[in-house]
C-alpha cells in the first residue's frame, strides 16, 4: 500500500466541500460563505461565484455544494436547501433545474458528463434538523435542465460523492449511510443499471473521485484520511492529514497539470453555519500521488 502525507495549501474558509479541477484550475465550495473559490498553486484565493446576493426560494438557507461545468463552460452549482441547480453566467446565479419535487432532502454533490448531463446526489433527509437517514435516489439533470429520478437508485442510502469514468460508461458513488462505494453502468440515454458493490468500507464515506486506473479515492471525515480502493475493495493507498490541524476530511479530487495532485477539503464545523463562517477553520490540503486522475470526472 502506498502512503502519502498531505500539506496544507490554504485556510481561512468555512466548511469546504466538493473540490474540482476544471480548465487548468482548482476550485471548491466555501459552503457557508456562499461562494465557490479557486486557488492558485501558491494557495491564493479568488471567488469565482458568489450566490450570497440571491433571493432564495421558499426562504431556504443559501448553501452551495456540488459543482460542475457545462460543455460551453458555464458553471453549475447545487443550492443544497433550495433544492435547485443554479447556472452562473456573467456573475449571476439563476435556476437551471428545479429539483424540489424530486429531492426528499437537501441536494448534495454533482458530476457533469462530457455531454452536459448532470448526476445530482441527495441526502434523503435533513441532517441539520437531526432527522434519521433515509433512501436517496440519484437525480439526472439533462442539458437544458429537465430532471428525473434515475431508475433503480431509489434504495441508495445517502449517495454522496459521485464520479464518472473517463469513457463515460460508469458512475461510482459513495453511500455515506451504508459504508460502501457503489457502481452503475451508464446507458446512452443516461439511465443507470447493473448496480453493484465497488468497495465495502469500515466507516462513513463522504466525497470521492476516480483515477485513470479506475480506482476510487474516498474521503473519510471521521478518521480524517483519504483511502484509495480498487474495485473489489482492495486498499491500494492512503493519504493522511493531521486531524488536529485539519479536522474532518470531507472530499477530494485529483488535479494539477498532470492530475497527480490530490486536493482534500477539510473543516471543523458543519452544523453551525455562523460558527463555521466566523471560525474560518476550513482548509485545503494537497499531496502528490503516484497515479493521475486522467480524464475521469469531476
Amino acid at each position: 500500500m502506498e502512503t502519502y502525507t498531505a500539506e496544507r495549501l490554504a485556510q481561512g474558509f468555512s466548511w469546504t466541500e466538493c473540490p474540482r479541477w476544471h480548465a487548468d484550475r482548482f476550485h471548491f465550495s466555501d459552503m457557508y460563505n456562499r461562494r465557490v473559490v479557486s486557488l492558485t498553486e501558491n494557495g491564493e484565493a479568488e471567488t469565482i461565484a458568489d450566490v450570497s446576493g440571491r433571493e432564495p426560494l421558499d426562504g431556504a438557507e443559501l448553501v452551495p455544494a456540488g459543482t460542475g461545468h457545462l460543455p460551453d463552460g458555464r458553471l453549475l452549482v447545487n443550492s443544497m436547501f433550495e433544492k435547485v441547480v443554479l447556472v452562473v453566467e456573467n456573475g449571476r446565479a439563476e435556476v437551471y433545474a428545479d429539483l424540489r419535487d424530486l429531492a426528499a432532502g437537501p441536494i448534495n454533490d454533482m458530476v457533469v458528463t462530457a455531454s452536459g448531463r448532470a448526476y445530482v446526489t441527495q441526502l434523503g433527509f435533513d441532517l441539520w434538523k437531526g432527522e434519521e437517514p433515509a433512501p436517496s435516489p440519484i437525480i439526472i439533470v439533462e442539458p437544458g435542465g429537465a430532471a428525473r429520478i434515475a431508475a433503480g437508485t431509489e434504495h441508495l442510502m445517502g449517495a454522496n460523492g459521485v464520479a464518472v469514468t473517463a469513457d463515460g460508461g460508469r458512475l461510482v458513488t459513495a453511500e455515506a449511510f451504508a459504508n460502501k462505494v457503489t457502481s452503475f453502468d451508464i446507458a446512452g440515454d443516461g439511465e443507470l443499471s447493473n448496480h453493484r458493490l465497488f468497495a465495502e468500507l469500515d466507516e462513513l464515506p463522504d466525497g470521492m473521485c476516480l483515477d485513470a486506473e479506475g480506482a476510487a479515492w474516498v474521503a473519510f471525515p471521521i478518521s480524517g484520511r483519504v483511502t484509495r480502493f480498487a474495485e473489489g475493495g482492495e486498499i491500494l493507498g492512503q493519504v493522511t492529514i493531521p486531524q488536529a490541524e485539519a479536522g474532518s476530511s470531507t472530499a477530494c479530487v485529483l488535479g494539477g497539470a498532470d492530475r497527480r495532485t490530490l486536493y482534500v477539503a477539510c473543516g471543523f464545523e458543519v452544523y453551525d453555519f455562523a460558527k463555521s463562517r466566523e471560525g474560518g477553520q476550513g482548509s485545503i490540503w494537497q499531496a502528490r500521488v503516484g497515479v493521475s486522475g486522467g480524464a475521469s470526472r469531476p
